[in-house]
């Protein structure tokens, strides 16, 4: 099996251009399972010999641990992939995993900040040493783009276009788009870059554009626990990196942006997906309504569970 899982990692990497983490989360995955197999029956780390059972197996064991529903579907997904491609290079004859159903993932709808918490989240980083100026840097960045937390760690200078005011972000599947980043986040990496001038005077346009303590690439982890630092200051407490992605898609809506303009800009490969996006606004206005109407309901069931469009 290890053979198979190294040949279907250089596939990743080389036909798929899949991402860094995508190719290590999925490495990670393929090795539980196959440390699962050898626990189970020595004989099963031969791919020829897996059975949907021992997938089955699998998943009940990591539902017995206490996995959430989204990790076992992550994971059983991964297994597809591996035998979709073992069946397609002629090295098992059948795919187990394709006919196991994926778990039933709850949709609740994303967090989003208020355009007051966003504008007071990006105030935090104070000072002016480099990491403060970096942190503001990298929340404006965050919020202004939309980008994934992945897109903005592998920035590199030669991606901005400060004159247009543009950014290009390599988002899944290494697809590149270009999209606006406002001047006050410019602005903001332009201060933070000058604070790094004075220890290295030459910048190459393929270097990173936020950097660690170090001077090496700053990681998706440093970023998620920079958002969350600062954002448990705000009265709902600590969001991730992602919530500022969904909050700048749910302000630009409010304020009239189109959803296929919207849809664009996040990189999305159905309109369904961008969707999501009205409901978090239709939600955030009844929450308002409710609040601030003289003869508002007094109680209204959750946006979302009770709700049918007519």
């Amino acid at each position: 099996m290890d053979d198979a899982i190294k040949t279907f990692v250089m596939y990743l990497q080389v036909e798929r251009n899949a991402s860094y983490e995508t190719i290590r989360n999925y490495r990670s995955d393929l090795f539980q399972f196959k440390g699962f197999l050898r626990r189970t029956d020595a004989s099963c780390t031969r791919v020829d010999r897996i059975t949907s059972d021992y997938v089955r197996a699998y998943l009940h064991n990591l539902d017995q641990q206490g996995d959430k529903a989204s990790s076992l579907a992550r994971k059983l997904a991964c297994l597809r992939s591996f035998f979709r491609f073992l069946v397609r290079e002629g090295i098992v004859p059948m795919n187990p995993a394709e006919s196991l159903r994926s778990p039933k993932l709850p949709k609740p709808l994303p967090r989003v900040l208020t355009k007051g918490d966003a504008e007071a989240l990006m105030e935090f980083p104070t000072g002016p040493s480099p990491l403060s100026l970096r942190d503001r840097a990298l929340l404006e960045t965050l919020y202004s783009t939309g980008a994934r937390v992945s897109e903005v760690v592998g920035l590199n200078r030669g991606d901005l276009n400060e004159t247009d005011g543009l950014v290009c972000l390599r988002g899944k599947g290494r697809k590149e788009r270009v999209v606006p980043i406002g001047d006050v986040a410019l602005q903001a990496i332009q201060v933070y870059w000058k604070s790094l001038r004075t220890r290295s005077p030459s910048i190459q346009l393929s270097a990173p554009v936020f950097v660690n303590h170090r001077g090496g690439r700053i990681t998706t982890r440093s970023v998620a626990r920079i958002v969350s630092r600062y954002s448990s200051r705000l009265a709902g407490g600590s969001v991730s990196p992602h919530a500022l992605r969904h909050s700048c898609a749910t302000h630009l809506l409010d304020e009239g942006a189109d959803l296929r303009s919207i849809q664009e800009m996040l990189g999305h490969a159905s309109l369904s997906t961008t969707q999501k996006y009205t409901h978090v606004a239709t939600a955030q206005l009844l929450a308002v309504y409710d609040r601030a109407h003289p003869r508002a309901r007094t109680a209204r069931p959750a946006y979302g569970k009770d709700h049918k469009s007519s």
